[in-house]
Formats: C-alpha cells, structure tokens, sequence
C-alpha cells in the first residue's frame, strides 16, 4: 500500500525545484552527510548574489515539510537553504557519536562553507531555532541576524521539565517521537491553534515516513537539555526576531516576551493571531510578510 506522506514529497520537490532551488548531499567528513534543498544558481559575483537564508527545521519532521510554505516566497530576494539535520530526512547521517545541538551545529556550519555561503540570515523552529541559536552565537561573522520561532536559545532542565508537566507528558521522547497514532494525535493537539482531523491511516503514513533514525533521535533529545549556567552563556551580537504563534501551547508567548527582553535591545518580538506552534504552516502569508521585512532590514 503506499504511504501518503511518502507519495506527496515529489509533488513537494516540484515545488520547490519551480522556486529555483535543487536537492543536493553535501559529504562534510569521511560517514556525515547533510541533505540541502539549495538553489539551482548562485551567482559568483558577490556583489549582485542574492543574501542567503537558512531555514533550520524542527524535530517532529524534516526541512521541506517544515518550510515547505516559505521556500518560494524567500526565494524571491534570497537564496534559500534547507538542510536535513542529521539523523532526519533520508540522506542526513554520520558514524559520529556525538549528539547535542553543538554537534548538529557544527556539522550545519562546515557544510555552509563547503557550499560556499560566507554570510547569511539564519531561521530556525523549535529545535532548529537551539541549534541556529549555536551557531549565532559562535560563528557572528556567518550570520547576520537570527529569527526564532517557537524556540529558546538552549532547553534548560527546568524549562523542559515543567513544559511537559504542563502539557502532560512524562519525557521529550513522548511527546516528540510518538511511536502510535494516539501519541502523534496528542503532539499535534498541542501543536496547532485550529484543532484538525486527519483519517487514521495518514497518521499511520506520516508515523514511518517521519519518525525514522529513532535510536539516534532519543540521543539527540537526551543530549539537548543544557545547565542554567550554560544556557545563560549563550549570547548574540545579531539582530534576533523572535516570531511567535500567539497561542503556542509548547512554548508560550509570555516565555518569548521574556526572551526577548532578556536579549536586550537588538531582539524584537512579533506575534501572529490564530497559530499555535507551527506558525510557519497555519499561518504562512503573515508570517512570510514578516520574516522577509526582518531579513530585508538586517542582511
């Protein structure tokens, strides 16, 4: 029987092939390689190149289902790069045992370089937004300016503790690796401002075509929450757009609020009426609009 999921990703590449841009594997060592959807043509005179963004997905799916909204739009006044993190999507992997953001972080960045990006403006949701917060700060020269959405610069044990507490959950792995159609079901209640339907059988789909590398996947959850003391460590020289779901139920909006006070005079806060945590999907018009205003401002 064919997987639905499944069967939809080349309409999806048709897609994204018609906003200019390719599917390419970068080999960053000997056993890592990262997948990126990048454009077709980049120019080599500097000057006349369109500035570059890299949109950094989530954890529950890869690169094009999570910007799958946003490629043509950006791509228009950017070049557009979406990579597969490791361990997500079909081509992404390494032999390497490290798993925390730094290490995602590390392999994003040499990438970059071997694809010749020297500057861009980095997006990253949820868990792509901790690891673009890394390479933010730690390589200023690569980016520009930085937008979070539905993210925190690093996961602390207290945050991430009563953050499932409140949602309901017993561990990360529950909430962001279901491994049934009951547990998908209850990430995307939480995930969304619109509750929605969806026959069994697309969850069931979505499941095996989403949720694969589990092994690996429970490490990099493991290996995600940081110490206060490191978290705080975490600082940014760029302009950061926090861009936020004003009923996110996973990461509140007060929670952003007070992020961006917190990053001081170069963070800004911007919400979006009726979405949940997947901003980016539920409300892809507004939220486009706003993000190419920032990138235009601050690149």
């Amino acid at each position: 029987m064919v997987n639905l999921v499944t069967a939809q990703k080349p309409l999806v590449a048709g897609f994204l092939k018609l906003a200019g841009l390719k599917s390419q594997v970068v080999e960053i060592e000997e056993g890592t390689v990262m997948h990126f959807w990048l454009p077709k043509k980049r120019k080599s005179n500097k000057k006349a190149a369109k500035p570059a963004v890299v949109l950094v997905h989530g954890f529950a799916a890869e690169g094009t289902a999570t910007w799958q909204f946003q490629a043509s739009s950006l791509s228009k006044k950017f070049d557009v790069y979406i990579p597969d993190l490791i361990f997500f999507g079909e081509h992404s992997v390494s032999r390497r045992p490290e798993r925390g953001p730094e290490f995602q972080a590390e392999c994003l960045v040499k990438a970059l370089k071997l694809l010749g990006v020297e500057r861009c403006g980095m997006v990253g949701f949820s868990y792509g937004g901790m690891v673009a917060s890394r390479i933010a700060a730690s390589h200023p020269d690569l980016v520009g300016a930085l937008v979070l959405s539905g993210s925190v610069p690093a996961m602390t044990d207290s945050l991430s503790d009563a953050t499932l507490q409140r949602l309901g959950f017993t561990s990360s792995s529950e909430l962001l690796l279901p491994n049934h159609i009951k547990g998908l079901k209850a990430l995307l209640s939480v995930a969304v401002h619109r509750k929605l339907w969806f026959p069994d059988r697309l969850y069931r789909d979505y499941l095996e075509a989403m949720f694969t590398n589990r092994k690996e996947r429970e490490e990099l959850l493991e290996a995600l929450v940081k110490g206060k003391k490191e978290a705080d460590s975490i600082k940014f020289s760029q302009n950061v757009l926090l861009l936020w779901g004003e009923d996110d139920q996973i990461f509140k909006m007060e929670l952003a609020k007070s992020i961006t006070e917190k990053l001081g005079d170069k963070a800004s806060f911007q919400g979006i009426k009726k979405a949940g945590h997947l901003v980016q999907l539920e409300r892809p018009c507004k939220y486009n609009r706003k993000l190419k205003q920032f990138l235009i401002e601050h690149l």
